[in-house]
């Protein structure tokens, strides 16, 4: 009897793995644009076996210093808007396809978000208004339409250094509005400073780890490069009792993509296909397989896949390059 029961209990710890492992997020960050999505913009998705799309609307700030968030205005694309966002889910999800929600900002020029700091209390107060205004709309539309993730912000790190009794607060009332499983994208040399994982489901990682210097690492490289960044992600995840999940992740198929994967410098042109691909295979086999690892969204994925990436594009997408059949093959897994 004693040995049945422990035969018993083996088998189900190795069926309860092998439901995790069914259980991924193998997510794409679907890209707004200025149309409304249609079935064959979602066919790709299906096919690269992606069970999750991260719906990005955008709020904009003028600089790192201004305090008011501009968002769901006619002058920008249909995706970016509540309207479009919406649109695009309720699409995806005629086809299976899981969704966070994740509203982000954008500081004109490309300014680093995580750098947005206030120099008044007054400028404070009415960058922490704009913001709840801002996400708290889209946390009413992530409980209307079911999204099964709403994400409260994106590389936010110096907004939440300086105001953790704001974030706490704005925590418990996007708590109030949606009910399904939150997180925060965190830069990747951001996350273990945040301070608010255990009011949330997810530690979320946006992972341009550097992994290796060289022009074209090797996948045994990447893999070693990746050594000590896990050792401390799986140490948060520890820490905090939450499973990691990347938020963002991907490599540019161009040289030293490796080197500081967060780049997106167009003066970086000479394309690296084997670049990308070595990066992104060490990065599946570091995680995917791990139980403490609850997925991620690639970045990024356009909606018009005939016409993006391809063989000459020295850019993140992985479309019509080599990196999308490895995807493909590891998201199938």
């Amino acid at each position: 009897m004693r040995l049945f029961k422990l035969l018993f209990f083996i088998l189900l710890l190795n069926f309860q793995s092998c439901n995790a492992q069914t259980k991924k997020i193998n997510g794409v960050s679907f890209v707004a644009a200025n149309a409304e999505v249609k079935e064959k913009h979602i066919s790709p998705v299906v096919k690269v076996n992606a069970n999750y799309a991260a719906i990005m609307p955008f709020g904009f700030i003028r600089d790192l210093k201004h305090p008011e968030i501009i968002y769901n205005t006619h002058r920008q694309w249909f995706g970016e808007t509540v309207d479009g966002a919406k649109q695009y889910i309720k699409t995806l999800q005629k086809k299976n396809i899981k969704i966070m929600l994740k509203p982000q900002i954008w500081v004109w020029r490309g300014e680093f978000t995580g750098y947005i700091e206030m120099k008044t209390e007054t400028d404070w107060k009415t960058l922490e208004n704009s913001y709840s205004k801002f996400i708290l709309e889209y946390a009413v539309l992530a409980n209307e339409i079911n999204a099964d993730i709403f994400c409260i912000g994106t590389e936010l790190e110096r907004f939440i250094s300086n105001r953790p009794d704001y974030w706490n607060n704005l925590i418990k009332d996007i708590k109030h509005i949606y009910n399904g499983k939150l997180t925060y994208a965190a830069n990747w040399d951001e996350f273990k400073r945040t301070p608010f994982w255990n009011k949330l489901d997810f530690i979320g990682v946006d992972a341009y780890f550097p992994v290796s210097d060289r022009k074209t690492p090797t996948f045994e490289e990447c893999l070693k490069g990746w050594g000590k960044h896990k050792r401390v992600i799986q140490d948060i995840s520890v820490k905090y009792g939450k499973p990691i999940l990347f938020t963002e992740f991907g490599y540019r198929s161009v040289d030293y993509s490796g080197k500081a994967p967060w780049k997106s410098d167009r003066k970086m042109g000479a394309v690296n296909l084997e670049a990308q691909n070595n990066t992104t295979k060490a990065l599946f086999e570091t995680f995917w397989k791990e139980d403490w690892f609850a997925g991620g969204f690639v970045w990024k994925w356009f909606i018009n896949h005939d016409n993006v990436g391809g063989e000459n594009n020295a850019m993140f997408t992985p479309q019509n390059k080599p990196a999308e059949g490895l995807i493909r093959n590891y998201y199938k897994q």
